[in-house]
């Protein structure tokens, strides 16, 4: 019956990912308090739904464009799950940013596969990197992302090794420029997420703990699912499935490093991860499993939202 519902993408589907969308994040704007009192609130929460509902259309367009689901919506609903699983993702900007930057990175270097203009999509992913860590400081690790999709596609040209540091350069520059014009704060900020953290003691309930521990299991899952499958992918797309594995693995260490220690840190993980549970439910013959892991990941995602609201 679910899988009736998002096998396929049509615009009842995207209403439906929309509305659900709505109805949380609002529901957790609620229970927080953070309906807005002020200007300043309404304009944060404004930006935040956009940011978010922006993403799930990258998401869903980084997907179809590049052949990487079938002509399905699990993708976009598993992203939606995943929030759910951590709902502070709902009052942190700076996080959400940072993820749309990343989303825009990823999106250029998987058409990299398509070796049309790959240094104009070098350069844009760094830089759209670069930009990213200037709201999370650690998202700057991605760019070993870049330089494994060089390694995939590009290598044997020299001048592409060097493009992320070109990139690199020119949003510091601009960074820079910009904050000794307007307020030399932004640098002190940078430099002090610069600083790490390995320590998991940050729960502040059962509940957060509750939530880490289905993501991990769910993680785990699906990727040695696709860990163990890679080699039955198609073989043009082995490369960009192999990137989603690095992209996924470097989202959890910018989680392990980072200094303010939370739950909402893993939003990087999401996108390899929703596309890791959608290769997975479409490459089984079974119905019947299809719908398990789509009603026991419902399921257990709606019981870690309302748990922590």
């Amino acid at each position: 019956m679910i899988t009736s519902v998002f096998k396929k993408s049509t615009i009842v589907n995207y209403i439906l990912i929309v509305v659900l969308l709505l109805v949380f994040f609002f529901l957790y704007q609620s229970s927080n308090l953070l309906a807005s009192d002020s200007t300043q609130g309404l304009s944060k929460t404004i930006t935040l739904f956009l940011l978010l509902l922006a993403s799930f259309f990258l998401v869903n367009f980084t997907v179809k464009k590049n052949n990487l689901t079938k002509d399905s919506s699990y993708t976009i609903l598993f992203f939606l799950l995943f929030l759910l699983i951590f709902p502070g993702v709902f009052s942190s900007l700076s996080l959400v940013f940072a993820n749309f930057f990343l989303l825009l990175a990823i999106r250029r270097l998987i058409s990299l596969q398509t070796l049309k203009q790959p240094k104009e999509k070098i350069f844009d992913a760094s830089m759209w990197i670069c930009i990213a860590s200037l709201f999370h400081f650690w998202c700057i690790l991605f760019i070993l992302l870049v330089y494994i999709s060089i390694f995939f596609h590009v290598s044997r040209d020299y001048r592409n090794w060097l493009l992320p540091f070109v990139a690199l350069f020119a949003t510091a520059i601009i960074f820079m420029a910009s904050a000794l014009a307007f307020d030399h704060s932004w640098i002190t900020h940078i430099f002090n997420k610069t600083q790490t953290n390995l320590e998991l003691d940050y729960f502040t309930n059962n509940y957060q703990n509750i939530a880490l521990s289905f993501f991990v299991v769910t993680a785990l899952y699906f990727l040695v699912s696709m860990m163990l499958s890679l080699t039955h992918k198609p073989l043009i797309l082995q490369a960009s499935y192999k990137k989603m594995i690095f992209g996924f693995l470097i989202g959890v260490t910018i989680f392990l490093i980072s200094p303010e220690k939370n739950n909402t840190t893993l939003i990087f993980t999401f996108l390899p991860l929703s596309v890791m549970c959608t290769s997975n439910i479409e490459s089984s013959q079974s119905q019947m499993y299809q719908e398990i892991v789509l009603l026991l990941s419902i399921v257990g995602c709606f019981l870690c939202f309302f748990s922590q609201l």
